[in-house]
């Protein structure tokens, strides 16, 4: 299985960790805080409701849903959070973006320096592997819950881009305007999704020799584990024997 999709199947097992769900729901409410801003409405408000979906695709309580819409609508007090997007190379010449929501510009950049650097990468300048990624839509799917055909039939009906066929699932992607018209479809057929958002994409993917999957994905954590970091997307493929040894 391709990189980024078998580190979304690893990151689902690794969130049943309490300290692990904790901090995946605060940045979870940060992303919710972010999209209110536009509007407490999620039928009004896309951004909105993509996050809440994810929201509640992590279990996060309907209650604390409500709290962070209200933080964003300013209901329950101002919190500001600015967007950035930090590119950079890990081991073996992969590709990162990381994408952040950070309340202080200054603090983030250094600790993002200081990560790639102990895990053998480097922090990059804007621009330099941005031009790597198009903004899709990804749904990963277990092969237990559904067919190829079955896909494909799916993919025409939603104008999908493409159905990818893994050794443990499968992938969908599609254009982001084509999103919920899939999501709904899969949905309507009872396909559930280990994952199902709205992601940067890498055009081409690099192979990795085990040595550096092994750094590559030690990076991959480290980045995840930083509280103002959302999401990181990189361009890696996981050799057999570590896809094996993480299984």
């Amino acid at each position: 299985m391709s990189g980024h999709s078998h580190w979304s199947t690893i990151k689902r097992s690794k969130a049943a960790n309490d300290a692990k769900r904790g901090r995946e729901w605060s940045k979870l409410a940060r992303r919710i805080i972010m999209a209110a801003k536009g509007g407490g409405n999620p039928d009004d408000n896309l951004t909105l409701r993509y996050a809440i979906d994810e929201a509640k695709s992590a279990n996060m309580p309907n209650d604390t849903i409500a709290k962070a819409i209200k933080k964003g609508t300013g209901e329950l007090g101002a919190e500001n959070y600015e967007q950035m997007i930090y590119e950079g190379y890990g081991p073996g010449g992969v590709a990162f973006l990381v994408d952040c929501l950070c309340d202080n510009r200054n603090r983030i950049a250094p600790e993002l320096r200081t990560i790639f650097e102990r895990s053998g990468g480097q922090l990059g300048s804007t621009g330099c592997v941005a031009y790597l990624f198009s903004q899709k839509g990804r749904f990963i799917i277990a092969a237990a819950q559904t067919d190829e055909d079955t896909l494909m039939d799916l993919a025409l009906e939603t104008d999908a881009d493409d159905v990818i066929t893994e050794d443990e699932g499968f992938v969908i992607t599609c254009e982001v305007s084509s999103f919920q018209a899939v999501k709904a479809a899969l949905v309507d057929k009872g396909i559930e999704t280990l994952e199902g958002a709205i992601a940067m994409i890498p055009a081409n993917t690099i192979a990795v020799d085990s040595e550096k999957a092994r750094q590559v994905l030690n990076l991959m954590e480290m980045l995840e584990d930083n509280d103002d970091v959302q999401k990181v997307y990189a361009n890696f493929d996981l050799p057999d024997d570590v896809i094996a040894e993480l299984g």
